[in-house]
Formats: C-alpha cells, sequence, structure tokens
C-alpha cells in the first residue's frame, strides 16, 4: 500500500517506486506558456506547428517534466523534500490530451548526506517521453 503523507531518509530503501499521472490540457499549455513566458508556436500555434517537425502542436517539455517534481514533492520522497539537480533527456513530444506517467525510483542513498538519488522517467502509454536523474535532500522528519 502506497505511504501517503512521504518518507524520511531512514523509511527510504534503494528500488522504491512512485508514479504520478496527468493528462495535459489544453489550458495547462497556455497557463504554462504565460507562466514561463515559453510562447513558441509549436505549443500555441496549430496552423505553424503543423509545417514544424512534429507535425502539430506539442506540449511544452518542461510542463511534462514538471510532474516529476509533482511526484518527488507529493510521493517520493515526498513533502519536505529538497531538490538540488535534474538532468533530463527529451525523447518524444507530448501532445495535448496526452496522459502523462511520472515515475520516480531510489536509485541510491547518503545516508550521512541526507542525499537520494533518484531515477526519473516520464511515459505516455507506455513509451518514454523523459528520461532523467534527480537528486533531493530527503527530509528527517515528517511535520
Amino acid at each position: 500500500m502506497p505511504h501517503e503523507i512521504g518518507y524520511t531518509i531512514d523509511q527510504l530503501e534503494v528500488g522504491m517506486t512512485r508514479k504520478f499521472a496527468k493528462t495535459i490540457t489544453e489550458a495547462d499549455i497556455v497557463m504554462f506558456a504565460g507562466v514561463s513566458g515559453d510562447i513558441n508556436s509549436v505549443h500555441l500555434n496549430q496552423k505553424a506547428a503543423e509545417k514544424g517537425m512534429f507535425g502539430g502542436r506539442i506540449a511544452h517539455g518542461m510542463l511534462s517534466a514538471g510532474l516529476i517534481s509533482a511526484c518527488i514533492a507529493n510521493r517520493l520522497p515526498g513533502p519536505g523534500t529538497v531538490y538540488l539537480a535534474q538532468n533530463l533527456k527529451f525523447r518524444a513530444p507530448v501532445r495535448p490530451g496526452d496522459t502523462v506517467t511520472a515515475t520516480v525510483s531510489v536509485r541510491a542513498i547518503e545516508h550521512d548526506k541526507n542525499r537520494v538519488s533518484l531515477e526519473t522517467i516520464c511515459d505516455v502509454d507506455g513509451k518514454v517521453v523523459i528520461e532523467g536523474e534527480a537528486l533531493v535532500l530527503a527530509p528527517k522528519i515528517m511535520k
């Protein structure tokens, strides 16, 4: 049964995995464009995007990558976690209406430094769209 309030450093184990899924909507893309300032036509203009390499509009890569942050913040390790680093490789586009599933898995734990290395993957219907690694500080106590 998933732990719903997160984990402290001493509760984590290598191999633990949690997921967070969200369907990317038109509103998500428009709001992300407004917040980030990324108004590239590949995200916002269907006619212009049809002429590009993806043959249509795609969601911002960082919008999909944000689901990794949600999974880390809310699921593993969970509340109180501090992001230190993230690397990402964008493998395939995400389109409006796609459901992106972010999966976070514990790779290594440095108890003396309170650090956790995580494998981070986003997929759409089983196809990897983003892969990477994160380094976080896990909480020592839950509040």
